[in-house]
């Protein structure tokens, strides 16, 4: 199995094969409109207007699972997101992480990955580090989507490649983006 087995669900309602992006290298990111982290999305357009050419897709599934961060509707989420950071990257309708409800995407992605902690250089690494210890104390031991901004490198071949944390630096990204292609 791997992220080509999965189908996601667009802004509009439509089904989307993951297998129309074979070839192509996805950074796949949980977001959200109201959080620290949003203003992640300047950086992330940056990268993929540095690399769409040479394969890279970005694709965002918004998530109001951490903090209720991402209220509103499809599309009043994409307005925000094309309207204050100007993203040109596929953004898909909003969705569950974590959980019943997460969709099967997550699922997979989460049993086939290692949370590997936070950066502890960036200032936000402590804070989330105890916000997130309050709702799971076990959050350490387990591959769960820990908030907003959590990224998932995939290859060529369909394979999950890296994780990144929120705190995890876009420079760092794009090294290991770069990489890739």
């Amino acid at each position: 199995m791997n992220v080509y087995d999965f189908t996601v669900k667009a802004q509009d309602g439509s089904e989307v094969s993951l297998a129309d992006y074979k070839g192509k290298t996805l950074l796949i990111v949980n977001t959200a409109t109201g959080c620290g982290f949003t203003p992640q999305y300047d950086e992330l357009q940056d990268l993929y207007e540095e690399c769409q050419k040479d394969g890279l897709e970005i694709l965002d599934f918004p998530c109001n699972q951490f903090g209720e961060q991402a209220p509103g509707d499809d599309e009043e989420i994409h307005s925000f997101c094309t309207g204050r950071y100007g993203i040109t990257f596929p953004q898909f309708s909003k969705i569950d992480v974590n959980g019943e409800n997460a969709i099967p995407l997550y699922k997979w992605l989460v049993e086939n990955s290692t949370f590997e902690g936070f950066d502890k250089l960036n200032p936000l690494g402590m804070i989330l580090t105890q916000a997130v210890k309050k709702q799971d104390k076990d959050y350490k031991n387990n591959s769960n989507i820990k908030w907003n901004f959590t990224k998932f490198l995939i290859d060529k071949n369909g394979e999950i490649v890296a994780r990144f944390e929120p705190t995890t630096s876009l420079k760092k990204v794009k090294e290991k983006v770069k990489e890739v292609l």
